[in-house]
């Protein structure tokens, strides 16, 4: 049996494995796990899919039953600094020492199944949860839904966040395409809840379909923001008086109200008091999310890579920093709407940074300089040979009162939180 002395040896045997980076499919991945836990006994279990918002909404949950005592697990991904984030136990990662020991137990009984990077990381959380004994299990999916790897396990709520188009090779190029996918975490007889103020149509359809309790945000619950807080309501009753959410923008009060309604769903067998709720919700924290680095020139980090995300971060640039000169360094992966995210972000960037990504998703120089020529931005740079000559670039064009801002990539913010952590 194959078996490595340090996590990087398995990752890396592991992106060689599989064929494919992306192998969407149950069957291969619930075999294997049949064979890791025969008698799998599930921890109460919340499932999170959306396109933009499941780190976010994830973290919530883990704070709120966290304050409450209960022993919690959180499967995220990707990771921005090591891959033992993805897998926490009460927000904390878990060892090296304990995921190289799920992953021999899952070569173990592979035999010859090919199971892929994410897959094997999904079996590796469950066992890892499973040997802990963990109150409750938080499970973030990581490529739609319906065919994810994270769906061989039936959820006590379902929670999909906001959607928009993303990852359309996998998922198809429309809402309602998309819709469909992501609701395959639906349950019958289970509460499903969306946070999108506008559902596909597709999404509502497959509640029916498939008998799921649906629950949808601005018609089942609500919130109203005051001047010192804000109040949640369900069955338009005000249920909640609340402090703000810890992760700012906007579109964190529509993940936050779709999590507390998703934990008064589990109250009956997991209780949580106001108390808890509202110290989860101040006390949250998660990388890369509007994350705010104070400093002479202060830096804002987000991990934004779709048109829906940036338009969030555009609104929220201009809210918090309005008149400021903003400096973006800037990247993306190659499959995503790089046109459609420098069109959203064109009036509020003052000039832009290209710094490129040793990474073989990533759009390298000369992908991007050709999307910038047909945009309508100017005053970009380029020729940097790597994210530290970029930021160093657009920080000598900064001065007292400006902004730098780092987006467009989890791998981008990668590098700038390890060059922050050098410093």
């Amino acid at each position: 049996m194959i078996r490595f002395d340090s996590l990087q040896g398995w990752l890396k045997w592991q992106e060689s494995l599989h064929p494919l980076v992306i192998d969407l499919g149950l069957e291969r991945a619930a075999q294997v796990f049949h064979a890791l836990n025969p008698n799998y006994v599930k921890p109460p279990t919340i499932t999170v899919a959306g396109t933009n918002g499941k780190g976010s909404s994830v973290a919530y949950l883990e704070s709120i039953y966290t304050a409450q005592g209960y022993r919690v697990g959180s499967y995220t991904s990707p990771h921005i600094l090591k891959y033992n984030e993805r897998i926490k136990i009460d927000g904390k990662p878990v060892s090296d020492d304990k995921i190289c020991e799920a992953f021999a137990r899952i070569e173990s009984v592979r035999g010859n199944t090919s199971l892929s990077y994410f897959e094997f990381g999904t079996l590796a959380a469950l066992d890892i949860f499973q040997r802990a004994g963990v109150d409750v299990q938080l499970l973030e999916v990581g490529l739609g839904g319906r065919l994810d790897a994270v769906n061989i396990v039936d959820p006590d709520v379902a929670l999909i966040t906001s959607i928009s188009i993303d990852h359309i090779e996998w998922l198809g190029g429309t809402r309602e395409a998309i819709g469909r996918e992501k609701a395959g975490i639906f349950r019958a007889a289970i509460p499903a809840i969306t946070g999108d103020p506008d559902p596909p149509e597709s999404l509502m359809q497959s509640a029916v379909e498939q008998h799921a309790l649906l629950y949808c945000i601005d018609k089942d619950f609500s919130y109203k923001k005051r001047a010192t807080g804000w109040d949640w309501f369900f069955a338009d009753r005000k249920m909640l008086q609340l402090p703000e959410p810890g992760l700012k923008g906007e579109h964190q009060y529509h993940n936050a109200s779709a999590v507390i309604l998703a934990v008064t769903k589990m109250a009956e067998i997991l209780p949580v008091t106001e108390a808890s709720i509202r110290q989860g919700l101040a006390n949250v924290r998660l990388a890369g999310r509007f994350q705010l680095i104070d400093g002479e020139i202060p830096v804002l980090l987000d991990v934004g890579h779709n048109p829906q995300a940036v338009r969030t971060l555009a609104d929220y640039v201009t809210t918090v920093f309005p008149g400021r000169r903003i400096h973006a360094v800037f990247s993306m992966m190659k499959d995503k709407d790089i046109a459609g995210v420098l069109e959203i972000m064109n009036f509020v960037v003052y000039d832009w940074f290209f710094a490129p990504l040793a990474n073989p998703r990533a759009a390298s120089e000369s992908v991007m300089r050709e999307i910038f020529s047909q945009s309508s931005v100017s005053n970009v740079s380029f020729g940097f040979a790597d994210f530290t000559e970029a930021f160093s670039a657009a920080k000598n064009q900064s001065q007292q009162g400006d902004l730098l801002l780092v987006f467009g990539s989890f791998f981008l913010v990668s590098e700038c939180l390890v060059e922050f952590e050098k410093k």
